[in-house]
């Protein structure tokens, strides 16, 4: 059996996100789930959302090749603080 590519692994997780149920395995490494079941634990995240995550990043790395990891997870911290309301005004310092 072939291996699934990345575009297929992640428009799965995208239709999971709204609520489309996709029954599809997908094939990965010992290595990599070994890897998850630590890091999972670690972030209190189950193994496939840290593969997901994993994958999002990825992708997002991949797009945006001039983003440090450290900007790509603030990017996404403040998307979600968007997305629950929690904004502040900025007021610019009058010179």
């Amino acid at each position: 059996m072939k291996p699934l590519g990345l575009n297929f692994i992640l428009e799965s997780i995208l239709k999971l996100r709204r609520g489309i149920v996709v029954g599809t395995a997908v094939k990965l490494s010992e290595s990599i789930v070994a890897d998850a079941k630590i890091i999972s634990k670690a972030f209190n995240r189950s193994i496939a959302g840290q593969i997901e995550h994993w994958a999002k990043i990825g992708k997002i790395a991949e797009e945006n090749p001039d983003l440090t990891y450290e900007l790509i997870k603030n990017i996404l911290v403040a998307q979600q603080e968007v997305f629950a309301g929690k904004l502040d005004e900025y007021h610019f310092d009058k010179k």
